[in-house]
This record gives structure tokens, sequence and C-alpha cells, in this order.
């Protein structure tokens, strides 16, 4: 059961670069549950696949050679959902309708996050450096909020371009 929620029961295994698949699923997933339930559902499944993750992946590395296995992609999806969580938190406190989610939101959190991710600045990269099943989970919460604070910061940017 552990490694099936790592591998977010055999996702993980696409090839090539299983990362960028688990995050594009988790983008889908996630405008799905902004929909559905705005940003309030979008925000509980983050915190829940986050503690699942945590769980899952600490118990799937035992025995494991690699300490971070490449299907491992429970994490990918909450650092993906919790880049989401900015964009989704901000249409929601400007009252929009839940099936309001314009691409440009979650395309520039799909975006940041897999550059934050690949990239591993300054406390992703030392996250991921660990070497342990929590550093599995901890480098792409890191980008996930760095990429949500980007998002937000491109947003900003561009909508006080094309309004100023």
């Amino acid at each position: 059961m552990h490694k099936q929620i790592a591998t977010v029961f055999g996702l993980g295994y696409l090839r090539p670069a299983s990362g960028t698949w688990a995050s594009a699923v988790a983008v889908a997933v996630g405008v799905g549950l902004h929909w559905l339930g705005h940003f309030p559902l979008l925000a509980a499944a983050t915190v829940l696949v986050t503690i699942l993750g945590f769980w899952s992946v600490r118990h799937a590395v035992v025995g494991h050679a690699d300490k971070d296995p490449r299907e491992f992609v429970i994490d990918e999806v909450a650092g993906q959902w919790l880049a989401l969580c900015f964009p989704s938190a901000g249409f929601w406190l400007m009252g929009l309708p839940s099936d309001v989610f314009p691409y440009p939101g979650w395309l520039a959190a799909f975006i940041f996050f897999r550059l934050f991710d690949i990239w591993k600045p300054w406390l992703v990269g030392r996250a991921d450096r660990r070497g342990d099943a929590d550093g599995i989970m901890i480098d792409d919460l890191w980008a996930g909020l760095f990429a949500g604070i980007a998002t937000m910061l491109a947003a900003g940017a561009a909508h006080g371009f094309l309004m100023g």
C-alpha cells in the first residue's frame, strides 16, 4: 500500500520524466478540485496528500537501495497542489465562482513548480540533499511554496502591466 501511494498508483512509472507527468496529472486533478470545492477543497486535499506522502514514503523507502526513487511521485502531487493553492486562494478571496480558474494561473503554477523542482535552488536543494525519506517530500514542498509565490508575483506584474 505504501508503494502504491508513493508512486501515485503507478503514475511514477511513466517515462520519460515521471515527475513532469505526475505534475501534469496533479494540475488536472487540482483544477478539478478547485472547480468542485474551490480553494478550501484544494487546500484540504493538499494537506491530506502531504500527510499521506510523508507516511507512505517513510515506509516505502525501507529496504530500498535508492533513497529517492524516481517512481515516488507523491511529492510532486503535494508540491504542485501547494503551488496551485496560491492562485486558487486568490480567486476564492476575490469572490470568483469555483468554475473560474483561468489557464494563466494553473499554467504558471505548473511551469514555476517544474522550474524550482528541477533547478533546486536554496532550500529546495538543501532539502533534496538530506538523503532521507522526509527530504523526498520537503524539497517539493519548498518548490511548491516558491512556485506559488512566483505565480502570484507574475500575476501581479501581468495585471499591473496590463491594467496600468
